[in-house]
């Protein structure tokens, strides 16, 4: 089981200074809202590659008014081995990461623990623009394949050069072949992590015993032959003139769409209700979680901001079992204990209170 024993936080929003010490078990945070329940998940989902749940900028983590910079402090287990975390900002600097003492990149996060998340900003991701479903793929894809984060920075960095040809209106080949080289090749990779990561998502959907539906997912590219190496190398060349007129690239990976269908009722889940919706997202992180626990031999660590949000009580109790069966150390969030109730002794209560502009954690009864 991949699980974090130790977490102490420092001028991280609205906890000047939080510790925990923690056994493996599911975790229910309770409180207000505005409580500081979620910065706790947000701290835990920056142990992981890129900006966290929230996606904020590291200078809006800062606590106010003090503006000292923030820093994370983690002790996490995961693949059989204990590895000490630090991730901070001081002012007017970029993150730092240090992994057992030594420097490291975010990217070097993603290969330590595997960490999914489902926060309410995601329940309209079913309605929101493509690019929303493209990073919920993508995580899921960095989940299984670390190395998925790499591919599509790299490929990112090679478009962003080419689309600065673009608005330049430069036209001449030569400037182009070698960046759209490396869009082909990286684009080529992002593509089979993500087609690996909807057959992985599949397979641990079919006779699961759950009681949310199930979801098929497909990709929807924006032409032919987007899928290999030397497709989309021609591809990015053949479209040069139209690229050029719109001062960007127009084709390729970063313009896949995830579509999802509601599988028992043959239904787009965009059409479906809110609360159809939201089951969907849950039946995802869940394949997402088994599959991993099936390939790991651990489970992986899960960030459940206000998840009994849209669930009745017999999907919640569903979710708490299926969590505690996967042997998953959850982090779940709620305005009150009773939301939790089913868990028991099963988890860990914590009540989170807001006290003259400070976050503080109290451990509660089941």
């Amino acid at each position: 089981m991949a699980s974090v024993t130790c977490l102490t936080l420092s001028h991280f929003r609205s906890h000047k200074r939080a510790e925990l010490a923690l056994g493996p078990e599911p975790i229910a945070l309770f409180g207000a809202n505005g409580a500081g329940k979620t910065n706790i998940l947000e701290a835990i989902s920056l142990l992981s590659p890129g900006r966290g749940l929230r996606r904020a900028a590291p200078e809006e983590i800062a606590r106010a008014p003090e503006a000292l910079g923030w820093k994370i402090t983690a002790s996490l287990e995961s693949l059989g081995q204990n590895h000490e975390i630090e991730t901070w900002v001081e002012p007017g600097q970029s993150r730092q990461t240090r992994i057992d003492g030594k420097a490291a990149p975010q990217t070097a996060l993603g290969r330590l623990a595997r960490i999914l998340w489902l926060v309410p900003a995601m329940d309209r991701l079913w309605l929101d623009a493509a690019s929303e479903r493209r990073r919920f793929l993508d995580r899921m894809a960095m989940s299984f394949e670390p190395s998925h984060a790499d591919a599509t920075l790299a490929y990112e960095k090679a478009m962003r050069e080419r689309n600065r040809l673009l608005k330049d209106q430069i036209r001449d080949a030569s400037w182009y072949g070698g960046l759209e080289a490396q869009m082909a090749e990286h684009g080529a990779a992002i593509h089979a992590n993500r087609a690996l990561t909807l057959a992985r998502i599949a397979a641990a959907q079919e006779g699961a015993a759950t009681a949310f539906p199930q979801a098929t997912l497909a990709l929807e590219e924006a032409a032919k032959d987007l899928t290999s190496s030397d497709g989309l190398a021609e591809a990015f060349a053949q479209n040069r003139p139209r690229d050029l007129a719109a001062g960007r690239t127009l084709l390729g990976p970063h313009r896949t769409e995830l579509q999802a269908i509601y599988a028992a009722k043959n239904t787009a889940a965009r059409l479906c209700s809110t609360g159809e919706q939201k089951a969907l997202l849950v039946s995802l992180i869940l394949a997402n979680a088994r599959a991993l626990a099936e390939d790991l031999g651990t489970a992986p660590i899960l960030l459940l901001d206000e998840v009994a949000a849209h669930l009745d009580a017999d999907r919640r109790a569903s979710l708490y079992d299926e969590i505690i069966s996967l042997g998953a150390q959850a982090w779940m969030t709620g305005t009150g204990p009773e939301l939790f109730t089913d868990l028991g002794a099963r988890a860990r209560h914590i009540e989170v209170r807001e006290t003259t502009g400070q976050s503080q954690l109290a451990e509660a009864t089941s």
